[in-house]
């Protein structure tokens, strides 16, 4: 069996995905037309051309804009059910997806229509297509914690959805201490945290998102191989790093995937998973991230066994399930 049939049978998990970033520029015109919405690209190529971007800012600015196609509860549940055809034909069998309710409340899109067609979405795939998922609420570090506060608020009623809040956006200039208070909040309300951190903020950031929010889990983390210190901390405490090597190309976190940490991270004992981050915006769903790593990296089979099973112990499914998910890759790696 070649590298690339066994990566595409390999059982995993994905942890790293932000479901506006799998809106594809033929749902976009999709929705666009259905909702009457002006978009400034006049074709898919216009829009696939306008991806060249060069840092996270330009493929924010673009996947905002983006975003302001979704206004109903359908478009919400097909955004999340076309992520999840993509995710199970790379045999994903349980993916924790981020959202950003920030992007649609704050364009008088209500909270509830957001949650439910994502939910929707999310239960017809696991009827139909077997994959489970969970719904992770982000926070837009751009924001005020303030304004992630108000957000905390009005998930209240549908805290029964959520394993868990991240935060994401603009990185730089916007430290994991400014949102140190709405991150305890969340976990007295008995959710999982995680964080972006250390993707192009200083290994300081994730300093903090470990010392200061307490994370569960560390979303990137690429930046902390700068700091010995923090490298054999991550490692003595296991935390799972949920990295994107096809998003760090794109974004110029690194030069070539051949100068990629995930070698290093690996040969250290840190948790690595492989996660695809904004599918549609970055070149690749899951499974494009292990083939082109592998390829430039010269990943074995055990390595991406490992990081497959990675992907399931640093989920934050019950341990019941988790172990499930582990019977299947192993009896499919033997």
């Amino acid at each position: 069996m070649s590298l690339d049939a066994f990566i595409a049978g390999l059982p995993k998990a994905e942890l790293h995905l932000h479901i506006e970033g799998s809106l594809e520029p033929e749902l976009m015109f999709e929705l666009a037309r259905r909702n009457g919405v002006a978009i400034p690209y006049d074709s898919v190529e216009a829009v696939r051309a306008a991806y060249d971007f060069s840092n996270l800012q330009d493929f924010l600015d673009i996947y905002y804009a983006g975003a302001a196609v979704l206004l109903t509860r359908q478009d919400f549940e097909d955004l999340a059910f076309a992520y999840f055809k993509r995710a199970a034909a790379d045999n994903v069998r349980h993916a924790e997806i981020f959202f950003d309710p920030q992007t649609h409340t704050d364009r008088g899109v209500p909270f509830g229509v957001v949650v439910e067609g994502l939910i929707a979405g999310m239960d017809r795939a696991k009827a139909e297509l077997g994959v489970s998922s969970g719904l992770i609420l982000s926070f837009l570090r751009h924001l005020s914690e303030v304004e992630a506060f108000a957000t905390l608020e009005m998930a209240r009623p549908y805290l029964h959805h959520f394993i868990g809040v991240g935060l994401d956006s603009s990185e730089l200039g916007h430290p994991p201490s400014k949102f140190q208070r709405v991150f305890a909040a969340a976990r007295d309300l008995g959710l999982k945290l995680c964080a972006h951190a250390g993707e192009e903020g200083p290994p300081a950031y994730v300093h903090e998102a470990l010392d200061l929010l307490k994370i569960d889990r560390m979303d990137h983390g690429n930046r902390s191989m700068e700091d010995e210190s923090l490298v054999e901390r991550l490692v003595a405490e296991q935390m799972t790093l949920t990295v994107c090597p096809l998003s760090n190309m794109k974004l110029c976190v690194v030069d070539d995937l051949k100068h990629h940490p995930v070698p290093e991270m690996l040969r250290r004992g840190l948790h690595v998973t492989l996660n695809s981050d904004d599918p549609a915006y970055f070149g690749g769903y899951v499974n494009e991230n292990y083939r082109q790593l592998a390829e430039a990296i010269g990943l074995t089979r055990e390595q991406i066994v490992q990081m497959a099973r990675n992907s399931f112990e640093g989920s934050f499914l019950p341990e019941e399930a988790k172990a499930g998910y582990l019977a299947e890759l192993d009896a499919y790696a033997r």
